[in-house]
């Protein structure tokens, strides 16, 4: 049995098309069912459905075969033990350093100002303000990242930002791009010495279909 990890959402439905490419369609669509291990048109694959930031951690520890997480979840979980032998190119988006539109970030970095700063992603932010030399203070938050310099919690945050029609509705501003972010492929690595007459096909489909 192979058991591919997904979550809900925009990576589940961009992913289908992929995993149509190597015969794997799924038989429910988990928006509409509560099942969280959904079969598939191949009677020795299974997908189950787990929240986007424990895809990492299921393929990590053998409880599923195979992935898909965005770039800026492996970095947060560190990676180890997983295999990551595809970008995908879906679910893109950028991570990016946003504060209030009247407040002058360029001038609190070059007077060596100790900066707050909400994030959820806390390994990228701190990765990202050290490079640069820049103090600051983090603060991890969970959802509604840009209710945090509104309410005065912070002077900026590190979010993912797609159209940017949060940020503008909240009248926030990019003020500096971190990195551009996609999903991935992830493999146990034990699984693909294991399960390789029968993974290797499955990953080299969805690379053609990706090209």
């Amino acid at each position: 049995m192979i058991t591919i990890a997904l979550s809900k959402g925009r990576i589940f439905e961009e992913t289908l098309p992929l995993l149509a490419a190597a015969g794997i369609v799924a038989l429910e669509n988990p928006e509409d069912s509560r099942k969280l291990i959904i079969g598939t048109s191949r009677p020795d694959v299974r997908v189950v459905i787990v929240r986007a930031s424990d895809v990492p951690t299921y393929v990590q520890y053998g409880a599923a075969d195979l992935g898909i997480a965005g770039k800026d979840v492996l970095i947060e979980h560190g990676g180890t033990g997983l295999y990551q032998p595809l970008d995908l190119k879906i679910a893109k988006c950028r991570m990016c350093v946003a504060t209030p539109a009247g407040f002058d970030y360029a001038a609190a970095v070059r007077r060596g100002a100790r900066l707050r700063v909400a994030t959820k992603y806390i390994n990228t932010a701190r990765e990202h303000f050290a490079a640069k030399g820049v103090h600051v203070d983090l603060i991890k938050l969970y959802g509604s990242m840009e209710l945090a310099p509104l309410a005065g919690l912070a002077d900026a945050i590190v979010d993912l930002v797609s159209s940017g029609g949060t940020l503008r509705a909240n009248n926030l501003v990019e003020v500096e791009d971190i990195m551009p972010i996609s999903s991935r492929l992830i493999v146990n690595q034990a699984s693909l010495k294991m399960k390789r007459g029968t993974l290797q096909p499955v990953i080299d489909a969805i690379e053609t279909a990706i090209q």
